[in-house]
């Protein structure tokens, strides 16, 4: 009886060590994109990724074309953008997918992948979400996304590295510093 005791402990151990590693990589999950389809994150590793929280009607909304112009100049060292839109600030994301997808294109010229609306915190904020904001990175550490365009940095390895509040811009020289850092490793 002890040995099946313990033989159950141990598979005890090791199913709960497997599941908490489950979602040690920052790409360890899928998500839909503004078009529907469902996409395996995990196809991101080996890039630099920047995950931005999005809104269409928002005082930060012109952050799109800094974005737009970060991942163009950086897209061919690999570095990509991954906007999630979110109405949960100020309900300023109220628009369909297919609205926010056509705002984007004809006000930004936005080519870095977009995904479908999603909640950044609370109970049904998206499993991704729930991952990046439980760690403590810097500079903003960990807890509830604070507001729109809120900024996730990921390395190629897939591990979160930095994030940045909102009022950080796109061009700002901290969040480039840290981008071609992460560039630069291979």
């Amino acid at each position: 009886m002890r040995f099946f005791l313990t033989l159950a402990l141990a598979f005890g151990a090791l199913t709960t060590m497997a599941t908490a590693d489950d979602h040690e990589c920052a790409l360890n999950f899928k998500a839909k994109t503004i078009d529907g389809k469902t996409v395996d994150l995990e196809d991101y590793e080996g890039k630099v990724v920047l995950v931005v929280n999005t809104a269409s009607q928002c005082g930060l909304t012109r952050q799109y074309a800094g974005l737009e112009k970060l991942y163009a100049e950086h897209k061919d060292d690999g570095l990509v953008i991954l906007g999630f839109p979110c109405n949960q600030f100020g309900r300023q994301e109220p628009g369909s997918d297919a609205d926010i997808k056509k705002f984007c294109t004809s006000n930004y010229k936005v080519t870095f992948p977009m995904f479908s609306k999603i909640d950044v915190n609370g109970d049904d904020a998206a499993p991704i979400y729930k991952y990046l904001t439980s760690k403590d990175v810097q500079p903003a550490g960990k807890g509830n996304v604070s507001w729109n365009f809120e900024k996730f940095l990921i390395d190629r390895e897939g591990n979160l590295v930095n994030r940045f509040p909102p009022r950080t811009k796109p061009e700002d020289s901290e969040l480039v510093s840290q981008i071609k850092t992460q560039l630069k490793s291979k």
